[in-house]
């Protein structure tokens, strides 16, 4: 699965001492992790061997090294979990604690439906909201920005709220900081989409950010690699993370792909075979849905290369 709702470490990890502290996972290096503590100060960590791997976000216990670093002693539970599959299929999480998964695409580089299908269902497997964001749409002309409304149409038909941005005109800008206000959400999607133009909108002091980062990571200068999490101006936190060409979701059932489309769930159960998993099946009631133009074609084509992907893993 690409995503679960909880995770906490053994009993045998909740040391705690007069000197542990709480924290919150910024960025994690690899052989280093910074982390923002309970007063806002920037400390850098080692983690303990015996630990799980952390991410951003992750709430953590630590305690001070001595000469101003810290060792993680154990992470705390987690609300949820948003994760990958790498190349050769091994589940790898990636940010922590997630309110809301904000997908970015645009038009240059193509829109890539079935990308955005990925991270919806990654978003619905993991219980969070999904925030579709059309960007640069100051490229747009008014039938071109027409064509591309009626592409994207499905999503806002099924209940997925969709923004039409451009930092360069300011387009859609005050509404997508108020869907981030107060929210911890994580902006995902393809390079090039223009997600750095929205986070320096965004995030007014980035440069001032970027450089305390720098300094408190021991790194020499803040590497654009690493998924991170900043302070918004309003309230919220917003985790930046790599664009990519794909995102794999890794290993799913049937049931549960099918779940995460929420169009399906009124034709759940209604098929001829109980075990039906919308592929080929006859009387399939939601491919009789698509017949009845109740769901979208490209939708279940989607879930069903879902399906194929996840039983070769």
């Amino acid at each position: 699965m690409s995503s679960s709702k909880a995770s906490s470490n053994p009993p045998a990890r909740n040391h705690t001492t007069s000197t542990t502290r709480n924290g919150v996972v910024i960025v994690n290096y690899g052989k280093s992790l910074l982390i923002e503590d309970s007063h806002g100060a920037l400390v850098r960590c080692v983690s303990r061997r015996n630990l799980d791997p952390i991410v951003c976000g992750d709430r953590i216990a630590w305690e001070p090294a001595g000469d101003g670093t810290g060792v993680v002693i154990r992470i705390e539970a987690r609300d949820s979990v948003l994760s990958r599959a790498d190349s050769e299929n091994r589940t790898r999480p990636l940010a922590a604690n997630l309110d809301q998964i904000v997908i970015v695409a645009a038009t240059d580089p193509p829109l890539d439906e079935y990308l955005v299908d990925k991270y919806i269902v990654a978003a619905e497997l993991v219980g969070v909201q999904p925030l579709l964001v059309i960007n640069k749409t100051d490229l747009l002309d008014s039938s071109a920005r027409a064509a591309l409304e009626q592409r994207v149409a499905d999503y806002a038909g099924i209940g997925y709220r969709v923004l039409y941005t451009s930092a360069m005109n300011n387009t859609g800008m005050p509404e997508l900081e108020q869907a981030l206000t107060g929210r911890t959400s994580i902006l995902v999607g393809q390079s090039g989409v223009g997600k750095s133009s929205l986070i320096k909108h965004l995030l007014p002091a980035l440069d001032i950010a970027i450089g305390k980062l720098s300094a408190a990571s021991g790194q020499g200068r803040h590497t654009t690699t690493a998924t991170t999490l900043y302070k918004l101006p309003g309230g919220g936190n917003l985790i930046d993370s790599p664009g990519v060409r794909d995102f794999r979701l890794g290993h799913a059932t049937a049931s549960e792909l099918e779940s995460s489309f929420r169009e399906f769930h009124n034709y759940l159960g209604q098929c001829k075979f109980h075990n039906c998993r919308h592929l080929a099946e006859p009387e399939c009631a939601v491919a009789g849905a698509v017949q009845q133009n109740r769901v979208s074609p490209r939708r279940l084509e989607s879930y069903r290369q879902l399906v194929v992907a996840s039983q070769s893993t």
